[in-house]
């Protein structure tokens, strides 16, 4: 596996979001980072959809628990020390940037864990609870649109033409 920023970008928040629920609950929150990439409404890459918020006047310095994510200005240290859990992050975040999964929370940009209220979450749709999380996407379908397969192929019918003896 090659570390690029966006991978370890992901993995971090993946790792800090999401490290003590299911598979399919941190694959959910990678997703999301991964939808806010491609909205127009967030940032273009996955870094700075992760460190996206306020910070204060001629630093870098993140405003304290005014992030997207709250683990990135929470004024801990950012570093994993759980390196099973890690590992773990590093692989569910390879997985989405890749593509290798579909998008299970159904294009939501914003996810709360169950245990706080945000106001912002009545003015989104509701789309999954995975483990904790509680996922939600912007009302509307402006920003986010359904995969809608195309139509099957009309089956190959042999025997068209022939006529019976």
């Amino acid at each position: 596996m090659i570390l690029t920023s966006a991978l370890v970008c992901l993995a971090l928040n993946v790792y800090h979001e999401a490290r003590d629920q299911s598979t399919a609950g941190q694959i959910a929150v990678a997703q999301v980072v991964i939808n806010r990439t491609n909205d127009d409404r967030y940032p273009n890459t996955v870094c700075e959809v992760v460190q996206q918020g306020p910070v204060y006047k001629n630093t870098d310095l993140p405003v304290r628990h005014k992030c997207q994510f709250s683990w990135y200005c929470d004024g801990k240290k950012d570093y994993a020390e759980d390196t099973e859990a890690l590992t773990k992050a590093l692989a569910v975040a390879s997985t989405v940037i890749d593509g290798q999964t579909i998008d299970i929370v159904d294009g939501a940009t914003h996810y709360h864990a169950v245990y706080v209220h945000p106001d912002w979450a009545k003015t989104k749709v509701k789309t999954v609870r995975i483990d904790n999380h509680i996922f939600y996407r912007w009302q509307g379908t402006e920003h986010y649109q359904e995969y809608i397969p195309p139509p099957l192929p009309r089956p190959l019918n042999l025997f068209e033409g022939v006529q019976d003896d």
